[in-house]
């Protein structure tokens, strides 16, 4: 009889934790353009780019560490 140590549940929190993590990921991306001489900081510095996807990106490594963490329950 084989465990796993990873329960269904684990399995839906770490993949849970993966998608903040992307989502994090994508929203950090862009602020680029297709004239080099043209620079715009606003969108470059933009609060989602500097506040918001690095605390996703975070909020994601800290859900999946409690997916790892996380017992699965005894029958």
């Amino acid at each position: 009889f084989i465990t796993f140590s990873f329960s269904a549940k684990n399995y839906k929190i770490l993949l849970i934790g993966l998608g903040i993590n992307i989502l994090g990921f994508l929203l950090m991306i862009g602020g680029a353009t297709d004239d080099p001489t043209k620079f715009d900081a606003s969108e470059l510095f933009s609060n989602t780019r500097i506040t918001i996807a690095p605390m996703l990106i975070v909020l994601g490594y800290i859900v999946i560490a409690v997916a790892i963490m996380k017992k699965p329950k005894v029958k």
